[in-house]
């Protein structure tokens, strides 16, 4: 299959796309917006997000030859094949993910314990690199058979983006406060700490919120 090339990912026609949970611009390459598109592999990705009923949240698709020198990127990266995506585990099980990866086509993973994120790609010839940080068999929940396809989703799913670095943010905001607790009066301590514990507990329930209403 000709691999399709655009020099911006805004020339592509995305309105006849058969991929409703993603956008032009995700799938583009991070350093310069250019684009390609690999169908098959897009199928496969857009199965997998229909199987899971969860957004993937990508950290990169296609590189471009120049973005792929940039970060250090393989000589033969199936990045700049359109056929590989990176995703972040943030708000999916990882176990569960590598099983439902497979059952769509998948053939080549990549684990990136540091950085909480797995390389995935559809290369002829399956490749394995990095330790799982996790049991691949220790999902017990069976794999849904199919889902409908939810073409409104795609914001949702940038929504789920910006919650969970809102949450980030909270988490960096904890740390600030927590940070000058020692410069406070006990009696200010004590009230800084309350508050702290109840924006806490408030983004912890919007997100949780918000997982279930994407889950739905």
């Amino acid at each position: 299959m000709t691999l399709k090339t655009y020099d911006h990912w805004s020339d592509y026609p995305w309105d006849a796309a058969r991929w409703p949970n993603f956008s032009p611009r995700e799938l583009a390459s991070k350093g310069d917006g250019k684009l390609a598109i690999d169908e098959d592999a897009l199928d496969k990705l857009q199965a997998l997000r229909t199987m899971l009923g969860q957004p993937l949240i990508l950290t990169s698709a296609y590189r471009s030859p120049a973005h792929n020198r940039s970060v250090g990127g393989a000589t033969s990266s199936q990045h700049m094949l359109a056929k590989a995506f990176d995703i972040q585990m943030t708000n999916l099980d990882p176990a569960v993910f590598e099983r439902a990866a497979r059952a769509v086509g998948f053939t080549s993973f990549g684990f990136y314990q540091r950085n909480n994120f797995i390389h995935i790609d559809t290369r002829p010839v399956p490749a394995m690199w990095g330790e799982r940080w996790y049991d691949p068999h220790a999902a017990a929940a069976p794999l849904p058979v199919e889902r409908a396809y939810v073409p409104e989703r795609p914001s949702e799913d940038r929504d789920l983006i910006g919650t969970v670095a809102g949450g980030g943010g909270t988490v960096m905001a904890a740390g600030a406060v927590v940070s000058s607790l020692g410069s406070l009066a006990p009696v200010a301590q004590v009230a800084a700490l309350i508050g702290l514990g109840l924006a806490i507990a408030a983004a912890v329930y919007v997100f949780r919120n918000r997982i279930k209403k994407l889950a739905r």
